[in-house]
């Protein structure tokens, strides 16, 4: 037996000596990042990428260098919610994110097909495939903070983001319901597997605020955020109203200008 190297990516003996290999990618060579934090949910239709998006803004506003990495590769929606249009550019030192209207560093895979309603009909080790390339080949350049809108559940793509990915840690998103069922137990106990930090739990179309009494009502029940969070040792709570005046902003591309202050608290906490 020739002596040990200590170099293990070369060697095929299985010894007490040998370390797991990482699978961490390097962003491009162009690009630093300082702070990654995964936005995540059980399942879709919950808000996730509106949160997304209002946390990136929230980081923009208080300046910070920000960008979006949308990683929800079958229902883009980052695009949308900021009024994105144009379609990315690359040459050969790599590709280039599109800026929002106040700066903000985006990269969807709808600013890479020719028509944004063109489906992504892909298995899922490409849709893996092409988020890590959202990191590696993407120019960046300076991020002081980078979001990534995670897709919905624990299948391959949020395990490539897990595993590719230095994640600073995840927000998870949620709804009423889901609070007192299974799902983001599933999502802590993936985030803890792969020994990433749960930093804050969004409780979405928590409550409407009446126009004629101003109080707030819970059509789903009173709030079970701050219970759920404590269960899992979560740290940082937000609960977002049923709001026309929201889905309105996104639909218009105007997430930009939303005027809340649901996040706030969450924001200084997380970041």
């Amino acid at each position: 037996m020739s002596e040990c190297t200590h170099d293990c990516s070369t060697c095929s003996a299985n010894c007490g000596e040998r370390k797991a290999e990482s699978l961490l990618a390097k962003p491009h060579e162009l690009s630093k990042i300082k702070k990654v934090i995964g936005v995540v949910s059980g399942k879709g239709g919950v808000g996730k990428s509106s949160v997304t998006s209002m946390l990136a803004v929230l980081a923009n506003r208080a300046g910070f260098s920000t960008a979006v990495l949308d990683a929800d590769i079958t229902g883009p929606s980052v695009p949308k919610a900021f009024g994105i249009t144009e379609k990315a550019t690359a040459s050969e030192a790599g590709i280039y994110p599109v800026q929002t209207k106040t700066g903000i560093a985006t990269m969807s895979v709808n600013l890479l097909l020719e028509n944004e309603s063109d489906p992504v009909v892909w298995r899922g080790p490409v849709i893996a495939g092409c988020v890590k390339q959202f990191w590696t080949d993407v120019i960046w350049d300076q991020v002081d903070i980078m979001f990534i809108d995670m897709p919905p559940g624990t299948g391959d793509v949020p395990l490539t983001v897990f595993q590719s990915i230095p994640l600073d840690g995840i927000v998870i998103v949620t709804s009423p319901q889901e609070l007192v069922s299974m799902i983001v137990e599933k999502a802590v106990k993936m985030a803890k597997m792969m020994n990433v930090p749960v930093l804050g739990l969004v409780e979405n179309f928590s409550y409407f605020l009446c126009p004629n009494c101003k109080e707030k009502h819970y059509p789903y029940g009173e709030s079970k955020v701050e219970e759920t969070a404590e269960r899992f040792g979560i740290p940082a709570t937000a609960k977002l109203p049923i709001d026309p005046n929201l889905a309105t902003a996104c639909d218009r591309g105007e997430i930009e200008m939303f005027d809340g202050d649901w996040l706030n608290e969450l924001f200084s906490k997380i970041c």
